[in-house]
């Protein structure tokens, strides 16, 4: 009967059957996601708060630092476990998972690992630590038990405070590390800023040519879509490569200016920021255009011809009655260049200088060649926390944009 209460009931079991339907039918790729992607990506991240190489090589002696207070010198039981477990990881080939993670925080504890490891081994006594600072002096030193006890675990701040030039020292304060080493500071500021420059140069270049494509008739501007999505169809290391031989000293560009009498020498637009800026600019216009143009095609036409009706002159109507609704697009398309952007290792290494690399050149260096995944996970959270602010500062820009 219409109105009787069973519809509803019925109603709200079709509607739980479509709901369960519809999750059956995403659930492979929910878990596709999780497995390929989520989570290999958060096992990674947890490398940069996390330290298991001395607790992994010597458990006894992590437990003790984890329980000394850190001021001045351990007692001598805790020298004693560690003797003992120095012998036992040199024997067991584990040596060098907490001498290379020691080294990482105080250059030169690989050294003294290693030789105070061949000495216990050779029946040097190791019952105090005044027989360990016999071996070596740096036992007797406060900075060097307080590396140890930082690299105890299970959590860590070292790779976190090491990728903005920050380390603890033997008071456990945070200091600055020495002005030679102090780079990742540098580098994440000049990605930003390379990033930054890139996503303007390409809502300068983009936003005139998304409004072309959004203007002309189909037949014009469907071969011209084309041309943008042309870059797509070959590699990045094709295209970079492509506009190293065309920057170079000898090469295209500067043969034409020079035959056409503008430049008198050639220009230096290679393995510098201006070649990184014009070969990322290339790569990375697109994904500007793209977003730029779906909402220029979805504002009416009728919207301009309204306002010039009204009074406005061209370039008022322009400012207050299209530009506006063009944002939501424009900021989407730079924050997707951005992003991109800031993960550029390629064009920066092929086409730009020592002075243009930028902070995923030191991820690659830190995860292929040093192995040192720690170092690697804390750069890209140092990546990820400043895109997540802009993404809400993206965000909260879109609202606020008149309609």
């Amino acid at each position: 009967m219409p109105g009787s209460p069973i519809e509803p009931a019925a109603g709200r079991r079709r509607s739980g059957a479509k709901r369960g339907w519809t999750f059956a039918l995403v659930a492979p790729l929910l878990l596709f996601l999780a497995i390929g992607f989520l989570a290999p990506v958060l096992l990674m991240m947890a490398r940069g708060v996390t330290d298991h190489e001395l607790a992994t090589a010597w458990p006894l002696t992590a437990e003790a630092l984890r329980e000394w207070d850190g001021r001045g010198l351990p007692d001598d039981g805790l020298a004693r476990i560690l003797g003992t477990e120095m012998r036992a990881s040199r024997q067991a080939a584990t040596l060098n998972l907490v001498a290379n993670r020691l080294n990482y925080d105080r250059v030169g504890s690989r050294s003294l690992v290693y030789a105070t490891a061949a000495a216990i081994e050779e029946g040097a006594p190791a019952e105090s630590v005044a027989d360990l600072a016999r071996i070596d002096p740096r036992w007797g030193e406060p900075a060097q038990w307080a590396t140890m006890r930082h690299a105890a675990g299970p959590l860590t701040s070292f790779y976190l405070l090491a990728s903005v030039d920050r380390r603890l020292n033997a008071d456990g304060r945070i200091e600055r590390v020495e002005p030679e080493q102090a780079v990742f500071v540098e580098i994440l500021l000049r990605t930003f800023k390379i990033s930054a420059v890139v996503a303007l140069l390409c809502a300068l270049l983009g936003y005139p040519v998304a409004y072309l494509l959004a203007s002309l008739p189909a037949r014009w501007a469907n071969p011209l879509l084309i041309l943008v999505l042309l870059p797509f169809w070959t590699s990045a290391l094709v295209r970079t490569t492509a506009w190293v031989v065309l920057l170079q000293t000898e090469g295209v560009l500067n043969n034409l200016l020079l035959d056409v009498g503008l430049i008198e020498a050639p220009l230096a637009l290679v393995y510098n920021r201006i070649g990184v800026y014009i070969a990322m600019t290339h790569v990375l216009l697109p994904f500007l255009v793209l977003p730029l143009y779906g909402v220029m095609k979805s504002i009416p036409a009728a919207e301009m011809r309204a306002a010039s009706s009204l009074g406005a002159t061209p370039a008022a109507a322009f400012l207050k009655v299209y530009f506006p609704q063009t944002v939501p697009g424009l900021a989407a398309g730079m924050i997707i260049v951005f992003t991109l952007a800031l993960g550029y290792y390629i064009t920066p290494a092929l086409v730009g200088g020592g002075g243009d690399q930028m902070l995923s050149g030191s991820i690659a260096f830190y995860t292929n060649q040093t192995l040192n995944w720690g170092m690697a996970a804390a750069l890209s959270l140092l990546l990820l926390l400043p895109l997540a602010l802009m993404l809400f500062a993206g965000r909260y820009l879109v609202r606020t944009v008149p309609a």
